[in-house]
């Protein structure tokens, strides 16, 4: 998640050997499984079984554990029951209260999917509830305590979405989330035209639709995921279809949308139910698992948003099956993704297993196998031993009971976040600043909120001076951004960005550098223009003392090392082009 979770919660420990009993579908201590259904010792008592379409964890408390919110609302190809969405809170050590009425009273709804997010950048999480069948989507916002008062009228346009799905992302770069929504109207299987929304800073949305995503209407959307598909840093969108083939997005970098499917996109056919976008193979760029209601795919990157269906080599072992949800998590800690599925019926979930090169292996024997309707797949750890847990969400036929399974025999994670991806800020002359940062940075799992952070922070220092650190937020996919302040000209500045995961474990990522001048880049001579005596002054710098830049060789410290060298004429020739 975006925000930091605060102190690290006590292992649980179960005391009785009547708490055991209940924690597992076949005895504890007889079985080798991994993951061990403990709904009966982990969740309230079955009562009442709500039909539950998503599942999202959060610390909507801010007390360093993951909270449990459940999308209810019965119905699926025609509103049946409008039902209340089931919120439980962790008493940090994996065991949930339901605090529904007391938190969020009287929210109910024919409700598809809740995301949390800090929609008003006050630290806390808020929330968005999607409902389906053309009704309006509704905006709770956090006290700071957990405690969710309906703001919607204030917040959100008066318009009615039939939404399934709903994701948070800072589409055109101004540093708060915007809001992308499917919508199939009045029906699961009807037409509608997908909403973007944009958000003011404050929290306040406005429909800019049309402008930034044009289109018609399409049928069955069913599932959005914002994603930087091709390494710029901003965020591509990739719109989940039923039927037809699901299409991509590409982002201009203001928060314009291209439709680019074709020739990049392969086809998924009919039947798609959720895209999640990770990177199966190591190479840094985001592949796509595409799950469906009978085999699932694989796309691969090509580095630029190119992708290729290797579904025959990377699953060899691909059943076809009634398949609702997938997502990636590192279940085995061995620094690469793993996936699991959700599933309609019998047989369980499905664990496949990456050999590190992107060719997954099913797993047997390692999560409780129980017949029911998986709808909704989320990992975390929800009882602070450092192994990532389960959590299901059930609905459409069975006992609607939902799931959690925790991760008692897997190894403890101790792989910091990654950083594939970072802005390289370039040479300024620019001292009012601010010098934007973003990040990509990633962990053991993705979801719509990417990980579960205790904190991701900019470091900067000028010169030889005292490191300077400043939080970044989370700002949809797996990017994370931060502002440098103006500096004074002359300035010599080196950064770098840590990030701390739910485990504890820290990264840091390479550090960059960037000098800040006063004037024209590259003019030596102070005339106001690039010209002969400027590239003579450049050649007359060059071959100065090294580590020695003075004064009026400063100009020419292009990457701000304090030596001006060869290295800098690839940006002396960029200023002197201009």
């Amino acid at each position: 998640m975006h925000i930091s979770l605060g102190q690290r919660p006590t292992m649980f420990r179960v005391a009785t050997v009547a708490a055991i009993a209940l924690c597992t579908v076949s005895p504890r201590f007889s079985t080798a499984q991994q993951f061990v259904n403990e709904t009966n010792a982990r969740l309230p008592a079955a009562s009442p079984l709500e039909y539950s379409e998503q599942v999202d964890l959060a610390d909507i408390d801010g007390d360093g554990d993951l909270d449990i919110l459940f999308a209810n609302g019965r119905g699926f190809g025609s509103p049946s029951l409008q039902e209340t969405n089931r919120l439980y809170l962790n008493d940090g050590n994996g065991v949930f209260t339901d605090v529904t009425d007391a938190r969020m009273a009287g929210i109910t709804g024919f409700t598809r999917d809740v995301e949390f997010a800090d929609i008003d950048a006050d630290g806390d999480l808020d929330l968005l509830i999607v409902n389906a069948f053309n009704n309006q989507p509704r905006m709770l916002i956090n006290d700071g305590n957990g405690f969710f008062a309906d703001e919607t009228g204030s917040r959100l346009p008066a318009a009615v979405i039939g939404g399934s799905d709903a994701d948070f992302g800072d589409v055109d770069d101004d540093g708060d989330l915007d809001i992308i929504f499917t919508n199939s109207g009045s029906s699961p299987f009807g037409a509608g035209v997908d909403r973007l929304y944009i958000n003011d800073g404050t929290g306040v949305f406005t429909d800019e639709t049309a402008a930034r995503l044009p289109g018609s209407a399409v049928s069955q959307s069913i599932d959005c995921d914002f994603f930087d598909m091709d390494g710029d840093l901003d965020l591509d969108l990739v719109m989940v279809h039923r039927d037809p083939a699901s299409q991509l997005w590409e982002n201009d970098g203001s928060g314009n949308y291209t439709n680019v499917t074709a020739g990049r996109l392969p086809s998924d056919g009919s039947g798609t139910y959720s895209i999640d976008p990770g990177d199966i193979d190591g190479d840094g760029d985001l592949d796509l698992l595409v799950v469906r209601g009978s085999n699932d795919r694989i796309f691969r990157n090509n580095g630029g948003g190119v992708f290729t269906d290797i579904t025959a080599t990377a699953i060899p072992v691909n059943p076809f099956q009634d398949d609702n949800d997938g997502d990636f998590f590192d279940y085995d800690a061995d620094g690469d993704l793993d996936f699991a599925i959700a599933r309609l019926g019998s047989g369980g979930e499905r664990i496949y297993q990456n050999n590190g090169s992107g060719v997954f292996t099913l797993q047997s024997g390692i999560i409780t196998v129980i017949s029911d309707s998986s709808l909704d797949i989320e990992f975390g750890d929800v009882n602070g031993d450092g192994r990532v847990d389960i959590v299901t969400a059930q609905g459409e036929s069975g006992s609607f009971r939902n799931r959690i399974y925790i991760n008692q025999t897997g190894a403890v994670d101790t792989t910091p976040p990654t950083f594939p991806n970072m802005t390289a800020l370039s040479p300024t002359n620019n001292t009012a600043g601010p010098y934007v940062v973003k990040a990509s940075i990633r962990d053991n799992i993705t979801s719509d909120n990417n990980f579960f952070d205790r904190g991701v922070y900019l470091h900067y220092t000028v010169g030889a001076g005292q490191p300077n650190t400043l939080p970044m937020t989370w700002v949809g996919g797996d990017l994370y951004r931060g502002e440098i302040p103006g500096l004074a000209a002359g300035s010599s500045v080196s950064y770098w960005v840590t990030a701390t995961d739910f485990a504890g474990n820290t990264g840091t990522s390479p550090t960059a550098a960037f000098p800040v001048f006063g004037g024209l880049l590259g003019d030596g001579d102070g005339d106001n223009d690039l010209d002969l005596e400027d590239v003579g002054g450049f050649f007359d710098c060059v071959t100065g003392p090294i580590g020695q830049v003075t004064p009026a060789c400063r100009t020419y410290d292009f990457d701000g090392d304090q030596n001006v060298s060869f290295d800098d004429f690839a940006w002396f020739q960029l200023a002197y082009g201009s």
